[in-house]
Order: C-alpha cells, then sequence, then structure tokens
C-alpha cells in the first residue's frame, strides 16, 4: 500500500500557511498532495484562509466573510504573499489537492468551480460536517471526500459517520487514531490518513497503525517518508 504525504496548509512549518510560496515549496519538497483551506469572501470569491477572520495569519483584521477580495489582496499573508484564490492555487502547481470546507455555501460554490474545470480527479473535498460533504457528493457524482475528525475529538463513531456521508476516507490527529478504527476503517472501504505527523515517532507511528498516508508541516517528513506500508 502506497503512502502519501499531504503538505499541511503548504508546508506551513516554514512557510506562511495557505500562501502560493507554501503550495509551490510543498510541491517541490515532493508532497503528494497539498491540503489547504477554503473560505468565502464577501463577494463570493473561494479564498484560501484557514481561520474565520484573517487576524493570525495576515496583518490585517477582521472576517474573511466581511472582507471582499479586493481588501483581502491588499493584506500581508507573510514574506509579501497575499490571500491566494483557489484557482491561481491550481494553475501553481500540478500535485493533487485535499481543500477543506466548512458551509455548503462554500461547498456550492466549490462544486460549482470542480465541474466547470472538470477536477474530479484532481480535487479532493475535507470537511468536519458530514452534511456538507454529502452536499458535495450529491453536486458532484464521484467527487472523492475525507470526514474530519473534529479538532481535540476522538474518532467515535467516525466510520460510521464517513459511510453515511458518502466520503471515501476519514483523518484524525495522529494522537487520537487507533488500530481498531484504523482496520474497522479499512474494511469498510475507507482510506485513513493523520495530521500533523511532524516527527520521526510520529511517522513510525502512522506507519504501524497501516495508515495511507499523513499531512505534515515539514518538508523534511517527505524525505523520510518515502516507503510502502
Amino acid at each position: 500500500m502506497t503512502f502519501l504525504t499531504i503538505g499541511h496548509r503548504g508546508v506551513m512549518g516554514v512557510e506562511p500557511e495557505n500562501t502560493l510560496r507554501s503550495f509551490v515549496r510543498a510541491e517541490r519538497s515532493g508532497m503528494d498532495v497539498i491540503a489547504l483551506d477554503l473560505r468565502l469572501s464577501k463577494d463570493g470569491a473561494l479564498v484560501a484562509v484557514h481561520d474565520p477572520d484573517v487576524d493570525r495569519t495576515t496583518d490585517g483584521s477582521g472576517a474573511v466573510a466581511d472582507l471582499t477580495l479586493a481588501e483581502l489582496r491588499e493584506l500581508d499573508a507573510g514574506q509579501g504573499e497575499r490571500v491566494p484564490v483557489l484557482e491561481e492555487v491550481l494553475d501553481a502547481v500540478r500535485v493533487p489537492l485535499q481543500v477543506a470546507v466548512r458551509d455548503r455555501a462554500t461547498a456550492g460554490v466549490l462544486a460549482e468551480l470542480i465541474l466547470r474545470r472538470d477536477l474530479t480527479g484532481r480535487v479532493e473535498v475535507a470537511s468536519a460536517d458530514e452534511a456538507v460533504l454529502a452536499e458535495v457528493t450529491r453536486l458532484v457524482p464521484g467527487v472523492r471526500t475525507t470526514l474530519y475528525a473534529a479538532p481535540g475529538g476522538g474518532t467515535g463513531g467516525i466510520v460510521d459517520r464517513a459511510l453515511a456521508a458518502g466520503a471515501t476516507a476519514i483523518a484524525a490527529d495522529i494522537h487520537v487514531l487507533s488500530l481498531e478504527t484504523v482496520e474497522t476503517a479499512h474494511a469498510a472501504g475507507l482510506r485513513v490518513t493523520a495530521r500533523a505527523v511532524n516527527t520521526l515517532d510520529q511517522l513510525r507511528l502512522a506507519r504501524a497503525l497501516g495508515l495511507n498516508g499523513a499531512a505534515t508541516d515539514l518538508p523534511e517528513i517527505r524525505s523520510t517518508g518515502r516507503f510502502t506500508a
């Protein structure tokens, strides 16, 4: 079974997260997949921002939903980087993308883009909300989806919830994944990945659990993670 290394918000441990600089470095580091977060700007653009506001990741302040794309473009997202839109990311890197969405409005705009650009083979949709994944699956038949375990939460019932939502994979914190959960998911035909795997010990644990892949903040994990489990 091939083990995939997923660049978490690019390689956020060494570059400004969710920026083109971070995504390009992730690809150049050999990441198999790049994971990023999407939110809608006030005027409906799909922008790569993790938090509901821009306070932590830019030199600005305010909710993403209250700022237009033009206003977001004026902000410094780190080292002179600007907040990118999804189509810029698609054009900047060639590797597959795992895009995280949190609400149906964002999911609907994303689904339209996936259909318009025929991206079902390249873009996987992730969310901690089963209803969001079910909506994406309805709008884009055949799209791959991943159910995230809630941050800080366990994995109880996650396999059943993923299957009910039509998901093709689950992802959870490396510290809460158990061998039983992984085996149950695999038996149900689901892939399993962990986040954030940033040490060799965590990488060894991921291998021991038989995971399909791991998200990492660091480019060096890719160079040490080239194994088949």
